[in-house]
């Protein structure tokens, strides 16, 4: 039995069925365990609908007619005998927008099979394909929520990840941008951007950082220990003698030194010393290399940026106006990089694109990119201080490790109409601080957590370490001690109230604060954060006679009020129910009231196939 498979790669030329076989294609089943997505079962072949013929002195064939004019059908059930729907590609069950961006990430996959000649092998994956695959499960929402000011004056643009609000039948965005990460193993040259160390000599006392204050006081050298043992180097500090160590020496207790673990070095940094991997900063100078390089990047983030529009990325990439910073390794292969747009007169530069390569997503290559960024803007542009970047759901998280905040304190005078707007993501904002040396952050970081620990030190007696008490050696097993007469406990602040015991909380609990709290940080969660107020709506409560609201939620949780999940759900199910009957169908609320009631079924069924 022969079944077709849709060969094209444009998602408004295909029909709803196609884009439901290619969905199913790269998700696993939903109850199936070992099935990773549809494929044919054993004796069925599977072979391209493309019978399209291009040849112009030929024309079209198709007016012809030929010897087997009925097509063959297309796949509609996988081996594990289950169908689109069990594969993710349920448009009623998912929601017309998740729909349309699963169906563009998987264009964007098979975009890739084609590349390699194995768009028809259902076995075949690499590195790349099963990075794509990830993003075919609905994500998890780690944006803030926003008010309807911030609702975006362009044209709607379609998140990189997902809009989970509307569909929309405009083509992708003018400008999206997102993040991915990952690495490559190969070698390379030599590290371009150089660290630049600020001057503080004219600083007064207070403006120093307590580590610099505090480094010629507390720090002194690392014991070394022989033998097989390796060596490590740590900040340790002298602490004056003091009553209350003497009378810890005379108990016979032994004293030690509380120090931060030594962290091990980033294989990303190791490889930047070593010369596996080098950071160049690049731009369309028309120079071979720099095309090269360029190259190099639109390719990884065509790759990495499934919803991206590949015609879309290469414009931008190969704009005049724009600049990157690239990771390459030898022979020029790019294996990270960042596209951005300086506004030097205006103090601030705009991330369009920031990606690594899937397969070294370990190796904190993103984070290393991101320092010498910074350091290269300093450079480069000495009068630039601030980034601003548009994340999605998957790279809000990141940014925000690397000193981005949701909280933009940039004028909007000073940006607004210079960076493209567009649904579905967050905007974000870094401001880079003047004393820091983004290069040098470990070390940094490593002063003022001594700093601290030297603090602490001074005022706690947590650092010295009593031996075991001799009562228990050789003692009747109902040998019992009055916690008083345990060395060290009563000045260390015990009380006997501490020493009851806490109810360990039940899976029931932890699954709604974790759903409650998830609920309140989604992007399309304003609207419920509060309860509605009558002072800005009067007739609310004269129409909804059963308000619900998160808030009232949280209130309710912490007071043991929900005695089951369903308890909980049920007022969820209220919130959203409520938006819909006092909202008109098609308003911002009650587009918001869908989202969040499917991402709510999401959750609670995850939850039940996990336990399962």
């Amino acid at each position: 039995m022969k079944y077709s498979y849709p060969t094209s790669a444009d998602f408004d030329k295909l029909t709803h069925a196609q884009l439901c076989l290619k969905i199913a294609r790269h998700t696993p089943c939903s109850i199936c365990v070992d099935c990773n997505g549809l494929h044919p079962a054993s004796g069925v072949e599977v072979v391209p609908d493309d019978t399209s013929n291009d040849d112009p002195v030929l024309g079209d064939l198709g007016q012809y007619g030929s010897d087997d004019d009925e097509m063959n059908p297309y796949l509609d059930s996988c081996a594990c005998g289950h169908s689109y729907s069990e594969h993710g590609a349920d448009k009623h069950e998912i929601g017309a927008e998740e729909f349309r961006r699963r169906s563009q990430v998987a264009v964007r996959l098979d975009e890739n099979l084609q590349d390699v000649g194995k768009l028809l092998d259902f076995e075949y994956t690499d590195a790349d394909i099963v990075s794509l695959r990830q993003r075919m499960k609905l994500p998890v929402s780690y944006v803030a929520p926003i008010s309807p000011e911030q609702h975006f004056k362009s044209p709607p643009l379609s998140s990189p990840t997902s809009s989970l609000l509307s569909d929309f039948d405009a083509p992708p965005p003018a400008k999206r941008r997102r993040i991915s990460f990952s690495s490559g193993s190969e070698e390379g040259g030599d590290e371009v951007s150089n660290p630049i160390h600020q001057d503080d000599e004219e600083d007064d006392e207070e403006d120093r950082p307590l580590a610099a204050r505090m480094a010629q006081k507390t720090a002194s050298k690392s014991s070394k220990k022989g033998g097989k043992t390796s060596k490590k180097i740590a900040a340790a500090s002298r602490v004056p003698a003091t009553s209350a160590h003497l009378n810890g020496r005379m108990n016979g207790t032994t004293e030690t030194e509380s120090k931060p673990p030594v962290k091990t070095e980033k294989a990303a940094i190791i490889e930047l010393r070593k010369g596996i991997i080098e950071v160049t900063a690049v731009e369309d100078d028309k120079q071979p290399r720099s095309l090269v390089i360029l190259t190099g990047l639109k390719t990884l983030f065509q790759k990495q940026l499934p919803k991206m529009p590949r015609e879309y990325i290469a414009r931008l990439v190969y704009d005049s106006n724009s600049k990157a910073l690239a990771i390459i390794k030898r022979g020029l292969k790019v294996v990270g990089g960042i596209c951005y747009r300086p506004f030097p007169q205006r103090g601030f530069a705009e991330i369009v694109f920031f990606a690594t390569a899937s397969v070294d997503q370990v190796k904190g290559y993103g984070g290393m990119l991101m320092d010498h960024f910074k350091m290269h803007i300093r450079k480069a542009y000495p009068n630039t201080w601030h980034f601003l970047t548009y994340a999605d759901n998957y790279a809000v998280g990141y940014f925000e490790k690397q000193g981005f905040s949701k909280e933009i304190t940039l004028d909007r005078s000073v940006w607004a109409g210079y960076i493209k707007d567009y649904e579905g993501g967050t905007i974000m904002q870094c401001t880079m601080l003047r004393k820091v040396d983004y290069l040098d952050k470990a070390n940094i970081v490593a002063l003022q957590q001594e700093a601290i620990m030297s603090k602490i030190r001074q005022m706690s007696r947590s650092h010295i370490v009593h031996p075991g008490l001799p009562q228990f050696q050789g003692a009747a097993p109902d040998m019992i001690v009055d916690p008083k007469d345990v060395p060290g406990l009563r000045e260390s602040g015990w009380s006997p109230s501490m020493a009851e015991r806490t109810i360990p909380k039940s899976g029931d609990r932890l699954f709604m604060e974790h759903l409650l709290r998830e609920l309140q940080n989604h992007n399309q969660a304003w609207p419920f954060v509060e309860p509605v107020s009558t002072e800005e709506v009067p007739d609310y409560h004269n129409v909804i006679k059963n308000p619900m609201d998160f808030s009232t939620m949280e209130h309710k949780l912490d007071n043991n009020q929900y005695e089951t999940v369903e308890d909980f759900v049920a007022d969820t199910q209220l919130i959203y129910d409520n938006a819909r009957f006092y909202n008109q169908e098609g308003s911002i609320y009650h587009k918001c009231a869908n989202a969040l009631e499917k991402f709510t079924k999401e959750q609670v069924k995850e939850r039940i196939k996990r336990e399962s």
